[in-house]
């Protein structure tokens, strides 16, 4: 394992966790991640304003942003009319979400899993035309708050699903922090994604990534500061932090592209734009974690 690709989410799955922060400052930390030297950055929601009042400026951020030409930005889409907003807007990489958990969908989403699924069979089509790829995040793949463990067969069934229907690529998402080591392999010895995200809930992100690193996964999810969450999963506390894994990553010997001292800086920024300390230990331990 020589290389690892880290997409950056703090703008979209960060802060869409806390209180509405002013359109300008989530363009200062999409401009500042945009120069750390990650490759992708999922920047903005097109959600209903009523069900995330967080990404109600979708539209704002993306038009007022700078968009470096090294950089892939992706948009998270809920459901068809999302994937409309996202195409006339301009992305060409759209991911929609859909929970393993029927209970967490319906709370998420306001309807089963499997009606989502019979959306996304109707989206991949409009997608597609558009010249965009789609990617199906599977939610709660490691496990849900309201039902407890998924089975990995479920997992396999809704990738099996959308596979067929065209999805472009497919990430498992680990909600509330519910994944260890184990639950790693038992669900990629059932079936593989492209990208894994994982929560530090329970303080297991990182060893999650080492052992997913292990099984030949090399694609990432992580937010600076180890900012964000789930709103619609209780105690889901922040996605695992960008900088601790480029810390670990690095101290290992695999590249990732990103200067980590650029990214503490726009970690820094996360924090002061939300107003509060960020769980991030790398922040927390000062310059003597950057290596060079």
């Amino acid at each position: 394992m020589t290389s690892v690709s880290i997409r950056e989410v703090a703008p979209r799955d960060g802060l869409q966790n806390e209180d509405p922060v002013p359109t300008d400052a989530k363009i200062r930390l999409i401009d500042a991640l945009s120069r750390t030297g990650v490759r992708r950055i999922e920047a903005v929601s097109f959600v209903h304003p009523k069900a995330i009042p967080q990404m109600a400026d979708a539209d704002e951020v993306w038009g007022g942003m700078w968009r470096n030409p090294d950089v892939r930005y992706s948009a998270l889409i809920p459901n068809t009319r999302g994937a409309q907003r996202a195409i006339a807007a301009g992305f060409r990489e759209i991911e929609v979400v859909v929970s393993a958990s029927d209970t967490h969908n319906r709370r998420n989403l306001n309807r089963s899993t499997d009606e989502s699924l019979d959306d996304i069979t109707q989206l991949i089509p409009l997608v597609h035309e558009a010249g965009a790829t789609l990617e199906v995040i599977v939610a709660t793949s490691f496990g849900c708050p309201y039902e407890g463990d998924i089975d990995p067969d479920r997992v396999a069934g809704i990738v099996a699903r959308v596979r067929a229907d065209g999805a472009d690529r497919i990430a498992f998402g680990d909600t509330t922090g519910m994944g260890t080591p184990r639950r790693v392999r038992d669900l990629l010895s059932a079936v593989r994604p492209d990208l894994l995200h994982f929560h530090n809930t329970r303080g297991t992100g990182l060893a999650n990534i080492l052992t997913a690193l292990e099984l030949g996964v090399t694609e990432f999810d992580a937010s600076a500061g180890g900012l964000g969450g789930c709103p619609y999963a209780p105690g889901a506390s922040g996605n695992v932090a960008t900088e601790e894994v480029v810390h670990m990553l690095h101290d290992m010997g695999v590249d990732t592209g990103i200067d980590l001292d650029r990214l503490i800086q726009a970690a820094e920024l996360a924090e002061e734009i939300v107003g509060r300390s960020l769980p991030s230990g790398v922040l927390r331990a000062g310059p003597r974690t950057r290596l060079v």
